[in-house]
């Protein structure tokens, strides 16, 4: 504590009391029930001052912890909405993919601007989905990570390093620092082996946060 917050202390007004007999040549001895009634205004004094203090710490905490929650809300408050809407993406891509390349090409025009209206809507989709912080996570080509990456078979090929995704099923999502959806892939088996992920690197996942 200060010494100011020890000038105005409970025992302050003894103390100076005190002081001023001294100067004027008093007695200053005390006898044995001042001396107590003086110790304990000190006790309570100190004790008062680390409740004081206990207390500053303990709002500060609330403070801080009150400001991280109050941000994480913000960034993660559309995880569910965007969750949702991933699945409407997914239906949209189904329904690009369901049609034939040779029936594409020889559709007649009212067809073509359905199939690119489609497009442009899972498109439209995306990217507004990205302006809020939901980005896609890079598989294909990357060394399998069980923190991204959901496995959904092998696929034998000596060629490439073992756990290398070769083939992404459903690609996988993120907001933020937290994974929203893994990416499902097929990983190689048989080439080469990779080293683990290091411990420690995982991100926290959205369904478990």
């Amino acid at each position: 504590m200060t010494d100011e917050a020890n000038k105005n202390g409970p025992d302050a007004e003894a103390t100076e009391q005190l002081n001023d007999a001294a100067s004027a040549g008093e007695d200053t001895t005390m006898s044995p029930q001042e001396d107590d009634a003086l110790e304990a205004l000190r006790a309570e004094n100190s004790d008062l001052r680390d409740r004081f203090l206990r207390l500053a710490a303990e709002m500060d905490n609330l403070r801080r912890r009150t400001e991280r929650e109050l941000k994480d809300a913000k960034s993660y408050a559309i995880a569910n909405f965007a969750r949702d809407m991933l699945a409407v993406s997914d239906n949209l891509r189904r329904a690009i993919d369901a049609v034939p390349a040779e029936a594409r090409a020889a559709a007649e025009a009212g067809l073509t601007a359905l199939i690119e209206g489609v497009e442009m809507t899972e498109r439209g989709m995306l990217s507004t989905l990205e302006r809020h912080g939901v980005h896609k996570i890079d598989a294909e080509g990357q060394k399998f990570d069980p923190n991204f990456h959901q496995a959904m078979f092998e696929i034998p090929n000596p060629t490439v390093p073992n756990n290398t995704v070769m083939q992404v099923v459903q690609p996988g999502y993120r907001i933020g620092e937290r994974v929203l959806r893994p990416a499902m892939v097929g990983v190689a088996k048989g080439g080469q082996k990779l080293d683990t992920v290091e411990p420690g690197t995982a991100p926290v996942n959205e369904r478990d946060a």
